[in-house]
């Protein structure tokens, strides 16, 4: 099974520039074109998170345009910059994106690999935490199936020494460890937000960090350091599950010369 994921395309609406000077659109649009080109195909693809840029109807009305291209199923999920009724409201078809008890959080349990989605949204913030409620739900929802899972969610239960976005993380961590810790089956805990791609032990298992289809966060690992974004290559994570193990790799967007050994 292949799993893509990208993460943090802040999409805006038509005509309209991120930051005053990101074209996120066409930037999420070259990245479908070329993860609609790959061989063989990912079985699904997910999107962690940061979905638009300020949440608004048309905003998501051109995410759904922009993804429109993909046949594989697609998995979505909110992060800070999301507004969650209007991300269900642009996508009717997708009843998953109904959650429970008021929170976009689902499992999908068609594939080899089960997928688990948790919401880590606090409305207003840009940090993320798990209530009792939401962690309550991961636990009951791990316990029901011992099949491999990802767990997926929008803020790493991480910090990174990058220091402006660790004050933006998951708050909680350590309630999540707790329950993580529980289940030896979760092969990956897979996240977005940080505009940047690191990996790190996180409660016996693996957290990783998907970079962002657009702009990057500087690579800044100085204390105290500001927030400073960079035009990096975009990128997105491929995980493979062999049926023993989860192997991932990133893939940079963009068109690159590639060459046989023995030409």
């Amino acid at each position: 099974m292949l799993i893509c994921q990208i993460s943090d395309p802040h999409v805006v609406a038509e005509g309209e520039l991120a930051y005053g000077r990101v074209d996120t659109a066409r930037m999420l649009a070259r990245c479908v074109q070329q993860i609609g080109a790959m061989a063989p195909a990912p079985d699904v693809l997910i999107a962690t998170g940061d979905l638009t840029d300020h949440g608004s109807a048309g905003e998501y009305e051109m995410l759904a345009a922009l993804l429109a291209p993909l046949s594989m199923p697609v998995y979505l999920l909110a992060g800070n910059h999301d507004e969650r009724r209007a991300l269900q409201a642009a996508f009717p078809g997708q009843r998953h994106l109904c959650g429970e008890d008021g929170f976009v959080q689902y499992a999908v349990d068609d594939w080899p690999l089960r997928l688990v989605v948790l919401d880590t949204v606090v409305p207003g913030s840009d940090g993320g935490r798990l209530c009792a409620r939401r962690l309550q739900w991961l636990q009951r929802t791990l316990a029901a199936d011992h099949r491999p899972t990802v767990v997926a969610q929008h803020h790493p239960p991480l910090v990174s020494g990058l220091t402006a976005m660790d004050a933006q993380t998951l708050a909680n961590a350590h309630d999540e460890a707790v329950v993580i810790g529980r289940h030896r089956h979760v092969e990956r805990i897979i996240c977005g937000h940080y505009h940047r791609s690191f990996h790190a032990r996180f409660a016996g298992t693996i957290a990783s960090v998907c970079a962002s289809t657009a702009q990057q966060l500087a690579l800044e690992l100085t204390p105290g350091a500001g927030l400073r974004l960079t035009y990096e290559p975009p990128s997105f994570q491929l995980h493979l599950w062999t049926g023993e193990s989860l192997v991932s790799h990133t893939a940079v967007v963009g068109d690159y010369q590639t060459w046989s050994v023995n030409d």
